[in-house]
């Protein structure tokens, strides 16, 4: 045998929200209180009344319950979407993000190692790099420098190759080129 459905208390406060629902999740909120109370519905059968699962049903009638009939759509705790993993709210991240902005407007690149470190440092803790990529793309920056220079790069050895380098290929045939023939016509 099931449990008996609780809230019969608030039933009138249930259907005051049927009544003023504004929204399709306020309706369904009232429902699922209301239709077991009244009718003697079983959750199964509630859920297949108003159209969503059963363990939203209950948590609709539960939130019903326990907040006396405020119905579920508030302004201060949304229940779905949003970020809700942020580091720094959009506001926040703007105001971080300005110095690096106006050094782009004169003309200067955008390192993302120096972006990475100055949030290191901001947050208290070290974060992927990709979270400042994250950062910039939430701020539609798209063009900015990967890094000065590699890290295992020498400078030195730059140099020395390009004074070394030999202007041409000795084996062009092997390359795929043709050697000019005399008898060749252009033109």
């Amino acid at each position: 045998m099931a449990r008996k459905a609780r809230g019969r208390d608030l039933m009138e406060q249930a259907r005051e929200l049927l009544s003023k629902a504004k929204t399709a999740e306020e309706l369904r909120q009232a429902q699922a209180v209301v239709m077991p109370l009244e009718f003697g519905l079983s959750i199964e059968q509630t859920v297949r009344a108003i159209g969503v699962s059963t363990c939203w049903a209950c948590k609709l009638r539960n939130r019903f319950i326990r907040e006396v009939g405020i119905p579920i759509p508030r302004e201060d705790k949304p229940l779905r979407g949003g970020r809700r993993r942020e580091n720094m709210s959009l506001k926040e991240e703007e105001a971080f993000l300005a110095p690096f902005l106006d050094k782009a407007k004169e003309g200067e690149l955008i390192v993302v190692s120096e972006i990475k470190n100055a949030l290191d440092q901001r947050l208290g803790c070290n974060v992927a790099l990709a979270s400042a990529y994250n950062l910039l793309h939430r701020h539609d920056w798209r063009k900015f420098a990967l890094d000065k220079r590699h890290l295992k790069s020498n400078v030195d050895e730059q140099e020395d190759w390009e004074k070394t380098a030999r202007p041409y290929c000795r084996n062009r045939e092997s390359m795929g080129e043709r050697r000019a023939d005399p008898a060749d016509v252009y033109g």
